[in-house]
């Protein structure tokens, strides 16, 4: 347990004397999220603070694989450890009708946070139930699927008409999934050690249903009706099955022994010089243009998640909200914290220092888009993305798609409908259980 302490000055002359400095210097907040470089941006943002308020504020990570079950375990003990956290998107059903986040509703609407952040922020890191105008987050690192890939392997002139004698058009930026695919086949060349494309396929967590599902929406598919838990015809139609049979489709083109990936090895698609194109989350993309961590930085471009068969484009949504948790014994401390954050200077001192901040004004800005080569495709991404469900009962719903579709992509068996049919009719049982059909 962690408790805000009071120091004991010499006397009361001091302390009179010393007054509020005193007080904030004692006082200290701890944000909880995943060991990952924006919470080290986040963390050198926070130092601000401390130097303006005096209030210690310390970002404490844990490697992403147990930060779910590390801030739930805190959650359903009602422990203080915690006085904010920076969830995933899924968790905001189970996060406030637990009652483990506070309602930041008034705060949301006092200071008119509707027209600061970018709607889909609002939308995915904020609000639940969806349109219902409650609000337990503050948007605070936007982040979504992208695409890094090899612009020396794409312009070299010999691979241009190599390309484009046998696919008819020119090799370039694919603008659509059937582009992203030819391309991906193009360049797979086992007997070089090249190959075409890495995706996610780690179905312990979210990675796989996150590329999965990116492919469903661009090809006009969906997960279910967020409102009704409707999924019969929709978590199972035909587009949301083509969908899925272009990821496994993509899924042939990869390195081998690519069937248990997510960020580390996408990346290491990358500086490797294993693959031409790698799918992997925004906040991910920064060691791909460092010269330290990646030989082939110069020849490193970065592209939005292209388009399905009829035009639609839509990317999945990562990031997170912070929360402040409704067991701290500080709470009012976090509500000022929340107030400095959300401040138009800490805004752009957060996107300088690499963080992805969800303020429409920074966003929209050129000195934002042009500060690394990857900002601009962020910026088109967050505003055509899409998210999983946040339903409290979120983990299981994730565990049975990943059931359903890991040995479809992977390893080869059945089809994409019967895994989205096996999907749908899972999803159905378990919204029953929760009586979540009125």
């Amino acid at each position: 347990m962690r408790k805000i302490v009071t120091s004991v000055v010499a006397g009361i002359g001091l302390a009179l004397a010393c007054g509020t400095s005193v007080r904030a210097q004692d006082k200290e907040l701890t944000i909880f999220w995943a060991e990952w470089d924006p919470a080290n941006y986040l963390q050198e943002l926070v130092n601000d603070y401390t130097a303006e308020t005096g209030v210690k504020v310390t970002v404490q990570t844990t490697p992403w694989p147990d930060f779910q079950t590390k801030a739930f375990t805190e959650f359903n003990a009602h422990g203080d450890a915690y006085d904010m956290v920076v969830g995933d998107s899924q968790w905001l059903g189970a996060g406030s009708t637990q009652g483990h986040y506070v309602d930041l509703t008034d705060f949301f609407n006092q200071h008119k946070l509707g027209d600061v952040m970018a709607p889909a922020t609002i939308k995915y890191y904020a609000e639940y139930p969806g349109g219902s105008g409650k609000y337990w987050a503050i948007p605070l690192e936007g982040d979504a699927i992208g695409w890094s890939y090899r612009k020396d392997w794409f312009e070299d002139p010999k691979e241009k008409e190599a390309f484009k004698a046998k696919y008819g058009y020119d090799l370039a930026v694919p603008t659509t999934y059937a582009q992203l695919r030819d391309i991906a086949e193009f360049f797979h060349r086992p007997d070089q050690k090249r190959y075409g494309v890495a995706i996610y396929t780690d179905n312990s967590y979210d990675a796989m249903a996150m590329g999965v599902e990116s492919a469903i929406f661009s090809y006009g598919g969906d997960l279910g009706d967020y409102a009704t838990y409707k999924v019969d015809g929709i978590t199972n139609s035909k587009e949301a099955a083509a969908g899925l049979d272009m990821y496994k489709e993509l899924y042939k083109f990869t390195p081998p022994g690519w069937g248990k990936t997510f960020f580390v090895e996408d990346n290491q698609a990358i500086t490797g010089g294993l693959a031409a194109m790698s799918m992997n989350f925004f906040a991910f993309f920064p060691p791909l243009v460092n010269k330290a961590t990646n030989p082939y930085a110069d020849a490193t471009g970065f592209f939005a998640n292209p388009a399905g068969p009829d035009g639609k484009r839509f990317a999945a949504l990562g990031g997170q909200g912070i929360s402040i948790v409704s067991y701290s014994k500080n709470k009012d401390e976090a509500m000022k914290f929340l107030e400095w954050f959300i401040k138009d200077e800490t805004q752009k001192k957060w996107a300088d220092l690499g963080g992805y901040t969800c303020s429409q004004a920074v966003l929209k800005s050129e000195a934002f888009q042009n500060a690394t080569p990857y900002n601009k495709a962020f910026y088109d991404t967050m505003f055509m993305v899409k998210d999983f469900w946040a339903t409290p009962e979120y983990a299981e719903v994730l565990d049975q798609l990943n059931q359903n579709i890991y040995p479809f992509v992977v390893g080869g068996k059945g089809t994409a409908q019967e895994a989205l049919d096996k999907t749908a009719a899972d999803w159905k049982a378990t919204f029953t259980k929760y009586n979540r059909y009125k």
